[in-house]
């Protein structure tokens, strides 16, 4: 096998005993493009993030309510019928600006049609409640994990960037888990879901 596809055993038996480092294990600090430690730096790094979407675009959380990012997203879907959108809630929208969001994606596309033969939007609830929410937006080559503020106790104003390796991850991380979720692809779902803010 390794001389006939030109590679050490490592690296093509990698898959069945873990010994080698993934891409991201390998970059290590290096994935990390930058910390994001102001607000307009984060919303501005995620909608660049949706706006870089090519081929794919994972976003998780179920408390976003900042219109730009929202409106960059449904921007993307309406002019990129090919980019496969993955929306992975982790329980209800929190804020009614969310599930407006949601309603105009399915507006937009329609879940159960498949682009050159593949469905392009997933929008999933994951359950039990218990799980922990997960916040991140990933695209193909880039991706935003927002943190905790380092300015205050209650906020999410501060994030890292993240290089392709990590981004890749995510997208990975994203698509499993909007594939065990629970489905929310019509409109009339969405809008039996309760929402915490309105």
């Amino acid at each position: 096998m390794c001389e006939l596809y030109g590679a050490r055993p490592e690296v093509l038996f990698a898959h069945q005993d873990g010994t080698v480092a993934g891409a991201l294990e390998t970059s290590g600090p290096a994935a990390v493009v930058r910390v994001l430690t102001r607000w307009s730096d984060l919303v501005e790094a995620m909608i660049s993030v949706v706006s870089g979407a090519r081929e794919q675009l994972v976003v998780t959380g179920s408390r976003s309510r900042e219109r730009a990012y929202l409106a960059a997203i449904e921007n993307m879907v309406a002019q990129r019928p090919d980019v496969v959108h993955y929306r992975v809630l982790y329980g209800p929208p929190r804020h009614r600006v969310l599930a407006d969001h949601l309603v105009r994606l399915l507006e937009l596309r329609d879940p159960s049609a498949r682009r050159n033969g593949v469905k392009t939007l997933h929008i999933g609830l994951v359950e039990p409640a218990e799980v922990l929410e997960r916040f991140f937006v990933a695209s193909e080559s880039a991706a935003v994990v927002p943190l905790p503020s380092l300015h205050g106790q209650d906020a999410f104003d501060c994030g890292v960037l993240l290089s392709r390796e990590g981004a890749v991850g995510l997208v990975h991380h994203g698509r499993e888990a909007c594939a065990s979720a629970r489905p929310v692809e019509t409109i009339e779902a969405v809008r039996a879901l309760p929402v915490r803010h309105t």
